[in-house]
């Protein structure tokens, strides 16, 4: 992912990646510049790792859909995201108990 220049789309629900998992992403996406849709539904994804998830897109505004639905975000992890909401403008946080 981080260098592959010809990747549009990547479906990664249901991995389990957790909270490492999205790290790992994350620092993929700070550079990665073709990737336009990611799914990260599934993945036990924390406040930790959602907000890895919101660092590099704070970077990369090439991503404008991002699916985190059905982790464990909270409230903590929700404002991180919320954050970048200006330059990535379709994000599923749906079934994560935020609030």
């Amino acid at each position: 992912l981080k260098t592959n220049t010809t990747l549009i789309t990547l479906d990664l629900s249901g991995n389990e990646t957790g909270d490492e998992g999205s790290k790992e992403v994350a620092n993929a996406l700070k550079t990665n510049t073709t990737l336009i849709t990611l799914d990260l539904s599934w993945n036990g994804i924390g406040d930790e790792g959602s907000k890895e998830v919101a660092n590099a897109l704070k970077i990369n505004t090439t991503l404008t859909t991002l699916s985190l639905r059905r982790n464990g975000i909270g409230v903590k992890g929700s404002k991180e995201l919320a954050n970048v909401l200006k330059t990535n403008t379709t994000l599923n946080l749906s079934w994560n108990g935020i609030g």
